[in-house]
């Protein structure tokens, strides 16, 4: 077994205070590495010892693979936990780590390389009997090679990047007449988004839900999966809310995703936590999308209904015990949601960095708020807008969704536009209430704030 006494978290915000907390629960000290513009950031002010390691912007900083590797040597931190986002699925970041001797507490950089390339992760998961979608087995890499690939697939269909996600290098295309130029533009988008060009074509279904499983794996092939999330409610692929379990999975559709999850686990060689993406069409066939190799945004939903707690579970694999996992110990209880409290105009969806002048956390039955923020926190413009997530659990969806209701009522946030007036026109809406709704549910959805 590994002995790790300090975890240096390569993270900011809300992510790298919940990583502390169970840190702080185990014993184990924390470092914060932070840029000059996140200097009174409250992940700084919790951490046993801090280190600045560069100016605002993320390359200088939270992306400064060489900085962030000193601070680990110059604190003696055991490990590095990189949270989400960032260099959370670097498998360079990863490597050099295990170089220098440094526990990284995620897969290994082989897993993170294999899933990080969607071409890669395609054939791989193929290979492993996960259902996906029919689709090019390569990049595409001309006009030509698409439109063959498109003719014995069929449209519409979807180009996306090959190394990257969040709907970045992602063009729908719903005849051949589109195909040449949004199979340009998608490559321009990921080269820029990515430094990387490659882009694949796979078929395009129209209303789909998007379910993902969690999985916890240890380094002795003990795989269990925590159940699924529903992440369909998105806006240009960014997900605005998540819920445990999902009003349309059945207790056998999610054995039968979950045995496909754990079964792919095992076939590559996968440890710690994980998640498997998927499509759910509307005949309940579902197909692989990709796999993060990281802890999700969403995480609290599925620690809310099934008492686990998944940083701890991270790092109890990260020092090479064995878990001994069994999926009979899983039982999912109630139902969690979360909505992503973004500083942003609710309408137009453009950031609303600036100064926090007051700041109320809801509580009461059921409630959990992570979040960095705090009265007087000056939000900056140099990262992700998402400034809290707002959870809630009960014993069904519906008191769910009425306790969410009552905790978005009375979460404040002045200073800055908040997206906390969206999240109560979608709790409030009737086809949201039933769990009536796809990926289409933001197009279709009309609403005034």
């Amino acid at each position: 077994m590994r002995e790790i006494k300090k975890i240096l978290i390569a993270n900011r915000g809300e992510i790298a205070c919940r990583i502390m907390w169970t840190c702080k629960e185990m014993g184990i000290k924390t470092v914060a590495v932070h840029s000059e513009a996140d200097r009174e950031a409250l992940h700084v002010r919790f951490a046993d010892e801090a280190i600045c390691i560069g100016p605002a912007p993320s390359a200088e900083s939270y992306l400064n693979i060489p900085a962030i590797i000193s601070a680990a040597e110059i604190t003696n931190a055991d490990a590095v936990h990189p949270g989400y986002g960032f260099l959370a699925e670097s498998a360079t970041f990863a490597k050099i780590c295990e170089d220098c001797n440094i526990k990284f507490i995620g897969p290994r950089p082989d897993v993170i390389a294999m899933m990080g390339d969607k071409v890669e992760a395609r054939r791989t998961m193929t290979a492993a009997g996960v259902p996906i979608l029919p689709g090019s087995p390569d990049p595409i890499d001309s006009a030509d090679e698409a439109k063959k690939l498109a003719l014995e697939i069929g449209f519409p269909l979807i180009i996306k990047a090959a190394a990257g996600g969040g709907g970045r290098g992602m063009r729908i295309v719903r005849e051949e007449s589109e195909l040449a130029g949004n199979l340009e533009l998608a490559q321009t988008e990921a080269l820029n988004a990515f430094k990387n060009g490659a882009v694949y074509i796979e078929r395009y279904i129209e209303r789909p839900r998007h379910i993902e499983i969690q999985v916890l794996a240890d380094e002795h092939g003990n795989v269990i999966h925590l159940g699924e999330r529903e992440c369909t409610i998105q806006r240009r692929h960014q997900k605005l809310l998540e819920e445990a379990p999902s009003p349309a999975i059945s207790k056998e559709l999610r054995e039968e995703m979950g045995a496909v999850a754990v079964k792919a686990c095992r076939e590559i060689g996968y440890s710690s936590a994980g998640t498997f993406e998927f499509l759910l069409d509307e005949d309940d066939s579902f197909y692989f999308m990709e796999m993060n190799t990281r802890i999700q945004v969403e995480h609290p939903v599925t620690e809310m209904v099934t008492l686990a707690d998944i940083v701890r579970n991270q790092i109890y694999v990260a020092t090479g015990i064995n878990t001994d996992y069994q999926q009979s110990d899983v039982q999912i209880t109630g139902h969690s949601i979360e909505c992503r409290i973004n500083a942003e105009d609710p309408v137009k969806f453009t950031p609303s960095p600036g100064r926090i002048t007051a700041f109320n956390i809801p509580g009461g039955p059921g409630v959990r708020v992570d979040t960095a923020a705090y009265p007087g926190y000056l939000v900056p413009p140099y990262y992700d807008s998402m400034i809290a997530k707002l959870i809630v659990h009960a014993r069904t969806r519906e008191l769910a969704i009425a306790r969410m209701q009552r905790a978005l009522e009375m979460m404040v946030v002045e200073g800055i536009k908040t997206t906390i007036p969206l999240h109560r026109k979608i709790m409030a809406d009737e086809n949201f209430q039933k769990g009536n709704f796809s990926t289409k549910f933001m197009e279709e959805f009309e609403y005034e704030i």
